[in-house]
């Protein structure tokens, strides 16, 4: 199932991280794409927050993983520098964990995940409006047939 979404302020991105954690489950696997800039760490903070997060969430750009613990812990990622190095970074306890897995860049790490993730693809309209293309089925369809379109 696929989802499309104007995200037309932050407001309506800490909305729509809002419903995301409202359906969060232990296991649960979110992909982010989108162009440097897109909104995939904006969204990852909110979610963060409605996740019980209360340390302050930033890019694991240069750290490539972040644990942060709320009402699941949240395993946030970011896989941009592993674009054909390989899997030397044993992320397989994270990614088939029992928190909430956020992973920016998923598509570079794509052969580690399971079929079944939730991805969001976020796109640049402007300095504050994002597109975002939501994709899901099996256990992540409940969440999408939530989203209005």
């Amino acid at each position: 199932m696929i989802k499309k979404l104007r995200l037309n302020s932050e407001k309506d991105t800490d909305q729509f991280a809002k419903l995301i954690a409202k359906n969060i489950f232990p296991g649960m696997i979110i992909g982010l794409s989108g162009d440097l800039g897109s909104g995939k760490t904006t969204f990852t903070k909110y979610l963060a927050k409605h996740m019980g997060v209360k340390d302050t969430l930033n890019s694991p750009t240069f750290t490539l993983l972040k644990t942060y613990q709320g009402d699941l812990n949240l395993y946030h990622m970011d896989v941009y520098r592993l674009e054909n190095i390989g899997y030397d970074y044993e992320l397989d306890d994270y990614i088939y964990g029992d928190g909430v897995a956020v992973i920016e860049w998923y598509p570079y790490i794509i052969s580690m995940l399971p079929d079944n993730i939730l991805t969001l693809t976020f796109t640049f309209i402007d300095d504050v409006k994002r597109d975002l293309v939501i994709e899901g089925s099996g256990k992540y369809e409940k969440i999408l047939q939530e989203i209005s379109d």
